[in-house]
């Protein structure tokens, strides 16, 4: 090593960037290369196949009745505002800097390593919850499913047996270890078993919309926006927040109500900045990545308005199922066959949502093993199928372990203020990118920086406030964590650190 290797890095270091240049050169090492095989078609039916979820199925009752009445639909319609914001600048990052990563990479281009670091472990914890905690969710709808056949899965190996105080969920279990196989196997493969499934899912959605509007009544719309209630106390940091600054307290129903249901419903959007962990495996990527991203994204707001107009049109909001509101509709007007189909585009929704919130674990974590803040042992690429093998089977028996003895609800929202976090993040790094690196080529360009940047952040910001103080108190715990790790480990080995990335 040269003397400067053998150097600590200074703590003017914790913010040395790596360049756009060196990220991809980095790819193209033959040990830590992955294969290129995914189109923009790929792409979004990646970003559907994650987006579409318990969101459609659950949330749509939940606000309706609870928050928003009929207005839900303009509720998903601000929710789907507030991503496409964020949309806008991951596609101009996925489309400058083509690597694995995601936000982690976008960060390293144009903040620093710290920030990197931050929204790499953010990262991390983020899409290792979601993984668990949707698969034991598709273990719950399965167990329903078999239920209507008179199987069913014994207490003990179901997660559900309390008088013994021990619960192994043997189906959530086996599914992530099912789509780790997958994973290993190779991303075409990802993407066949996606697009399949996700075909599947959207022919139930869409059945379920032309269904329903035969039975829906105009008189469910009257009032279309209910009249304003007080929020609940307790319901999140913003409503004091709101309260001391602009003087009126957030509602529930009421014009107000419409952007609270928004801080709600905007989790049924989570997933499609998954689309651009998958950048380095697609073969041109500064075209098909804002692609995929934006119609995506698109795709999912058109069908969440469409799924929550027609649920409140056909059951008087007041009356919905909070658990499940689709199918419950569909009893009350006489149909419950419905409730059949409705449960199988469930399970067949968060399968893909599992997978795919898995990937892009892998790719993040394989990221910051090929720069060097976690052991590069993880960064190899499988030599026939060209995939992060390593880091694969390792977080897939992880998640499939606690997917199989936890039910981690509490633990959810940490997801959610996850991703919030690294809409902020990929929003300031499009800003200063801007400003450090103007003459950098970029396929695709945010419109109106810095405006669309900072109304991201903003956006992203105000529904951070909106979740609960606990959910604020796990992630500082969580990052105080990933703190101890880079300080003693990542800041030493990093590639940058030691004039390594090449």
């Amino acid at each position: 090593m040269t003397a400067q290797q053998d150097t600590p890095p200074s703590s003017a270091g914790l913010f040395r960037t790596k360049t756009v240049e060196q990220s991809i050169r980095d790819t193209e090492e033959p040990e830590h290369a992955l294969k290129k095989s995914l189109s923009a078609l790929d792409l979004t039916v990646f970003g559907v196949g994650v987006i579409i979820g318990t969101g459609i199925f659950v949330l749509t009752g939940k606000v309706a009745k609870e928050i928003a009445g009929p207005a839900t639909s303009l509720a998903f319609v601000a929710a789907g505002i507030v991503c496409a914001l964020a949309a806008l600048c991951y596609a101009e990052f996925a489309s400058t800097v083509p690597v694995a990563g995601s936000a982690y990479t976008f960060a390293y281009a144009s903040l620093g390593e710290l920030v990197a670091w931050i929204i790499g472990w953010d990262l991390v914890l983020e899409f290792a919850l979601g993984t668990a905690v949707v698969a034991v969710g598709w273990s719950g709808y399965v167990r329903s499913l078999m239920d209507n056949f008179g199987w069913s899965v014994p207490d003990v190996l179901s997660g559900t047996d309390v008088a013994k105080g021990f619960g192994f969920d043997i189906l959530a279990f086996i599914l992530v270890l099912v789509l780790t196989v997958v994973l290993v196997l190779g991303m075409k493969l990802s993407a066949r078993v996606t697009t399949i499934v996700v075909a599947i899912k959207l022919v139930v959605v869409l059945i379920v919309i032309v269904a329903g509007l035969f039975f829906v009544e105009a008189a469910n719309y009257s009032p279309f926006i209910p009249e304003a209630q007080p929020q609940p106390s307790g319901s999140g940091l913003t409503a004091p927040l709101v309260q001391l600054m602009f003087g009126y307290a957030p509602t529930n129903f009421g014009v107000m109500g419409i952007f609270t249901a928004a801080s709600v419903v905007f989790f049924a959007f989570i997933g499609f900045d998954v689309v651009a962990t998958a950048a380095e495996e697609t073969k041109v990527p500064q075209r098909d990545m804002p692609r995929g991203i934006l119609a995506s994204l698109f795709i999912c707001t058109v069908l969440y308005v469409a799924v929550s107009l027609v649920v409140t049109g056909m059951e008087n909001y007041s009356q919905l199922s909070v658990e499940a509101p689709l199918a419950d509709a569909f009893k009350a007007v006489g149909h419950p066959v419905y409730a059949g189909f409705i449960s199988f585009g469930a399970a067949i929704g968060l399968t893909t949502v599992c997978l795919i919130l898995l990937l892009g674990q892998t790719r993040v974590f394989f990221a910051m093993s090929r720069d060097g803040l976690l052991p590069r042992f993880f960064s190899v690429t499988h030599p026939r199928f060209r995939t992060p093998y390593r880091p694969t089977i390792l977080l897939g028996v992880i998640i499939a372990i606690v997917a199989g003895f936890t039910s981690i609800n509490e633990l959810a929202t940490l997801v959610n203020i996850g991703t919030l976090f690294a809409f902020v993040v990929v929003a300031v790094g499009v800003m200063v990118l801007r400003r450090t690196r103007p003459d950098l080529h970029r396929a695709f360009r945010t419109p109106w920086v810095p405006l669309i940047p900072i109304l991201s952040v903003a956006a992203s910001v105000w529904l951070m406030l909106n979740l609960p103080a606990e959910t604020w108190l796990r992630f500082a715990v969580w990052m105080a964590i990933g703190a101890v790790v880079y300080f003693a480990y990542g800041r030493q080995h990093s590639r940058v650190a030691q004039g390594d990335a090449r």
